[in-house]
């Protein structure tokens, strides 16, 4: 408990920090490019293209899920993964690849993951902006529902930095850990309810693709998007076992940053 806390003061603390740092981020990954930020929309237009010609076309045969149009039901779900691959990805080795660079500087290593987080949450907001702008072209406008996404991209930015508090420290410890991460997340864009509905299982298979506390935010998002509910009161045990998935998470990292941080240096 007392690690949380103390990450939790840091990040409280320090946030301004996490702004400045995320954007000084943000450019320095675009800058050596023409383009500059217009390839974080321009490869999720890609990848989006890709997904919806293979299975929206070859494997579904452009059949609909229920009611909504393959391609409709697959952007509104995807939009978040890409924001949550490039930040367990990046976040994941934010600390052995950065800790030199920012040793001098003084503020705690919390900060660290946090930042860079933020840093690919920005490119996100612009990309689901546009994604709102094409679902108003193809049937589906604003709804009052859009009013819970905040709450989902508050969720998933908490569950993320518990998460990344855990593979930055073991990823600084082993590095095969980001290996074995990069292989997790390719298996995981397959295994959650992203490019095929979880209704081609067996009923009582269903209820274990829950257990992925991604499953709850990519279903939330598209629930906002699409206009089919209020995905939070309609689940609400799912939605107090996303919240409990959250804080186990978030004492895990916490005690194992707290933990190792002081030894970090030894492991570069």
């Amino acid at each position: 408990m007392n690690s949380m806390m103390k990450i939790i003061r840091e990040q409280l603390r320090y946030f301004y920090l996490v702004r400045r740092l995320s954007v000084y981020e943000l450019r320095s990954l675009t800058s050596g490019n023409y383009l500059g930020m217009a390839w974080e929309i321009i490869n999720p237009a890609i990848q989006i293209t890709i997904y919806w010609f293979v299975f929206g076309f070859g494997i579904r045969q452009r059949e609909p899920i229920g009611d909504i149009p393959y391609l409709q039901w697959m952007l509104a779900g995807i939009l978040v993964w890409f924001f949550i691959t490039q930040a367990v990805m990046k976040g994941s080795k934010s600390i052995y690849s950065k800790i030199k660079m920012l040793a001098k500087m003084n503020f705690p290593m919390s900060v660290i993951p946090g930042y860079v987080i933020f840093a690919q949450f920005y490119p996100h907001l612009v990309i689901l902006g546009l994604g709102m702008v094409f679902l108003q072209f193809i049937g589906y406008p604003v709804s009052i529902y859009y009013i819970q996404l905040p709450l989902y991209m508050l969720s998933l930015l908490a569950f993320l930095f518990s998460l990344v508090l855990i593979t930055s420290t073991l990823t600084t410890i082993v590095r095969d850990v980001q290996m074995l991460l990069q292989s997790i997340m390719r298996m995981l864009l397959y295994l959650s309810p992203i490019l095929w509905p979880p209704t081609l299982l067996p009923e009582t298979w269903q209820p274990y693709m829950k257990l992925n506390p991604f499953y709850y935010i990519i279903e939330g998002y598209r629930y906002s998007l699409l206009g089919e509910g209020w995905y939070f009161l309609e689940n609400p045990v799912y939605t107090a076992y996303f919240a409990g998935v959250i804080l186990l998470t978030f004492f895990i990292g916490s005690y194992l940053h707290i933990k190792f941080r002081n030894q970090f240096i030894d492991f570069l």
